[in-house]
């Protein structure tokens, strides 16, 4: 195979690739297959026609299709890796040449990595946050923990409802004296202080006892779903059927012992200003990271071709589809219930997107710099530190990179890159304060 290769503009080549006759005869020959049992010969019964009497019959340029579907994939996938281009998005190709018995000639055009020089890496000052707990953290954290493990218990009728309680209710309500659809409801639970009713329903709620009844004056929001509702009055007839309220546990060593592994209550707010400062100082290092991966990044100047961040967009649309599946509704439904579409969701992300694609440009360009390389027995440390996070055995992780084990490499060497950017920086001390 032959390949020319020129330069066109900033980040795009152009390759002529030249596939011998004799390798193009193969490619002739699997779309002859292709095809033969699809056209229609006197004589000849589906699919036995042999390859000359198609040709007189419907010309060579019937196999020329399949023909080129077989051969470019093939032929652009290996002059790619010949000439040692990195494209970034499909390739534009045109046809040179095609015949039976001839040599195949094909152009390919396509967008590749941009070729940059890398600006001031070392010695880049970068603020250095610290982020102290704070004792009310640390007692938000085990309330919360102490929420989660208390109980619902009925209360007695002359108990007034406050928030936090849950209640169980029968409601009706009217606009202008007449109901209206989904205002009317029986053994309706709510918990007051939640904001999932109407503004103003719960705090109107809050004192009444067991068996009470009362009418409840509330306004629609504007924005209201309804459109015969939005910016109504109405009135709702509540009457409360139940009362409960949370029983806290005690904060005590039993406490401690039924939600952690161990024995007493100091030993888990141990644990708990533990946990809490190390989420602190690893938020401290992340943003610091980013801090000065940003400014590595704006220290270099890069054309970044567009499929490059159109790709990222992809990813990012992607993530938010995930998100909002375990979230239990589709990407269709949130459009629907923001008002927004797809476009404008792509447009938000671009500057993120380009940000992002510029980081990963500098950090890779950054590792060949520095001959930062992956060793075998960091490699085999990443295949157990992937098990350990996917709950896998080792092995299947290997087994699932034994292919390509370019992802294993990239993260060990994107680690490394921004250890070696970590230890040249300039850190300027900041303690901030929540």
């Amino acid at each position: 195979m032959k390949i020319v290769t020129e330069k066109i503009g900033t980040n795009k080549v152009k390759m002529e690739i030249t596939v011998e006759a004799a390798e193009f005869e193969k490619s002739m020959t699997v779309a002859y297959n292709k095809v033969k049992g699809k056209v229609s010969i006197r004589g000849f019964r589906p699919g036995k026609a042999p390859r000359k009497v198609i040709e007189q019959a419907y010309g060579e340029s019937i196999f020329y299709e399949e023909a080129f579907n077989d051969a470019v994939p093939k032929a652009y996938e290996e002059a790619v890796k010949s000439e040692g281009i990195y494209p970034v998005d499909r390739p534009d190709v045109d046809i040179v040449n095609i015949a039976g018995g001839q040599d195949f000639v094909f152009t390919a055009e396509v967008f590749v990595k941009p070729e940059f020089e890398l600006g001031q890496y070392k010695g880049v000052e970068v603020e250095k946050k610290s982020y102290p707990v704070t004792d009310a953290e640390v007692e938000a954290r085990i309330e919360s923990v102490r929420d989660r493990n208390s109980r619902w218990v009925g209360a007695e009728d002359d108990y007034e409802a406050k928030n936090g309680d849950k209640l169980n209710i029968d409601y009706k309500g009217t606009v202008d004296g007449v109901a209206f659809d989904g205002g009317t409801a029986e053994g309706y639970s709510i918990v007051l202080g939640s904001n999932t009713f109407i503004p103003g329903f719960e705090e109107q709620m809050v004192g009444m006892k067991t068996g009470e009844e009362k009418d409840v004056n509330v306004t629609f929001p504007e924005e209201y779903h309804s459109e015969e509702l939005k910016g109504k009055a109405a009135v709702f007839a509540v009457k409360v059927n139940e009362i409960q309220y949370k029983e806290m546990p005690e904060l005590d060593d039993e406490f401690a012992k039924d939600v952690s592994e161990f024995d007493t209550f100091e030993e888990y707010k141990a644990s708990v200003v533990k946990e809490l400062n190390d989420n602190a100082e690893l938020r401290a290092t992340r943003e610091m990271e980013n801090a000065l991966i940003d400014k590595v990044a704006e220290n270099t100047e890069i054309d970044i071709p567009n499929g490059m961040i159109e790709s990222q967009i992809d990813n990012m649309v992607e993530e938010m589809g995930y998100r909002m599946q375990s979230m239990g509704i589709s990407v269709e439904q949130y459009l629907q219930y923001t008002g927004t579409t797809m476009d404008k969701i792509r447009d938000q992300q671009r500057d993120e997107a380009a940000k992002t694609v510029k980081a990963q440009l500098v950090l890779e360009k950054l590792a060949i710099v520095e001959g930062i390389e992956a060793s075998d027995e960091e490699i085999e440390a990443e295949y157990a530190k992937l098990a350990d996070e996917a709950k896998l055995e080792v092995e299947k992780v290997k087994d699932m990179f034994a292919a390509d084990n370019s992802y294993v490499k990239g993260r060990i060497v994107s680690a490394k890159t921004i250890e070696m950017l970590k230890a040249n920086a300039v850190y300027v001390e900041a303690e901030v304060k929540e």
